[in-house]
């Protein structure tokens, strides 16, 4: 209920001042809010699904975390979305939904560039930027809007990926079952 605000226009975005000044292009309309929000996922081995009678919606591949300078702390994805790829055998041309939690949109453009990801497949509900960034669930917030849009648009795999503070990043990959 924070975000998309209402009244943006590409004029009102044009219109804002950079935050840090000498040069820098991010502004309070390319970068996430920080938002009130919570969320809940079950995570459980088969013998918990069997035993408790769940029906899973996916499993996870893979996940891998890594990390950069923390001068470019908002590339950590492409390192985490190498590793998990590599380690599981796939490739970006395997995707077919990724969640990429956007800190500012150069961040989310450079990694998504450095990844040669196709931007038709990434954050098509929105991202941090319209929809906000509730801090300590937004990896979780990925994985459920992640799931969703695969069972949507009947993708079989999709990457969850965000950077952390510090340099660091994570990377999960999910498979529809």
């Amino acid at each position: 209920d924070e975000g998309p605000r209402a009244g943006t226009t590409l004029e009102v975005l044009a219109g804002l001042r950079p935050v840090v000044p000498g040069g820098s292009v991010v502004t309070a309309g390319n970068s996430s809010t920080l938002n009130d929000g919570a969320s809940a996922i079950i995570v459980a081995s088969e013998a918990a699904i069997a035993r408790l009678g769940l029906t899973p919606r996916a499993r996870i591949i893979d996940g891998a975390s890594a990390g950069c300078e923390p001068e470019i702390m908002g590339i950590g994805p492409v390192p985490a979305t190498q590793k998990v790829l590599a380690r599981s055998g796939l490739s970006v041309g395997d995707l077919g939904a990724v969640e990429l939690n956007e800190a500012f949109a150069t961040q989310s453009l450079a990694s998504m560039r450095r990844l040669g990801l196709d931007p038709d497949t990434v954050n098509n509900d929105g991202g941090a930027i319209s929809l906000g960034h509730p801090l300590g669930s937004s990896g979780s917030r990925l994985a459920i809007t992640l799931l969703g849009r695969m069972e949507r648009e009947d993708a079989k795999i999709g990457l969850a990926t965000m950077c952390i503070g510090v340099g660091q990043g994570t990377a999960m990959l999910l498979e529809r079952v």
